[in-house]
């Protein structure tokens, strides 16, 4: 992986990770331009199989200023995925039979400077699996703290 632009924190508190992929995203250039000015938030965007292809929802991609406004794009558009189709198919098979949900995990610029996505298929955790990670959390930062203090 390359530079990483936005990630999505909030996947990893809500949902425990299964299984990453790797996927291409469809942009306008003025989307690109606003991605690598970093105005890109993650945090309540989800993909959803439409007809066979893969969509990323509400994820906002910020306008520039210096962009025409006949050029501009959607700030919280549909923005179609590019993937293989055994991996859509995976995805289909996972959100389908075991219930599981999609989770944009970050979006990133691969070695060719080309617009990347990781996405993830996901399982929600419970509330008690939340405040278990909290606590080990928690612990860890408290043992570091005590060994850099030793």
């Amino acid at each position: 992986m390359g530079e990483t632009i936005a990630k999505n924190k909030k996947a990893y508190h809500d949902y425990e990770i299964l299984e990453k992929f790797e996927a291409g995203l469809v942009l306008q250039g003025s989307e690109v331009k606003g991605i690598r000015a970093g105005r890109v938030n993650l945090k309540d965007s989800f993909v959803k199989i439409v007809r066979g292809e893969a969509f990323l929802f509400n994820a906002h991609i910020g306008r520039l200023e210096t962009t025409h406004h006949y050029y501009g794009h959607e700030e919280r558009g549909s923005r179609k995925l590019l993937l293989h189709k055994k991996e859509i198919a995976k995805l289909i098979a996972a959100v389908e039979k075991e219930g599981h949900t999609i989770v944009p995990l970050q979006l990133y610029f691969n070695r060719k400077n080309i617009v990347k996505i990781q996405i993830a298929i996901a399982r929600g955790k419970k509330l008690h699996d939340k405040r278990a990670d909290m606590k080990e959390k928690d612990m860890k930062r408290d043992i570091e703290r005590a060994l850099k203090d030793y």
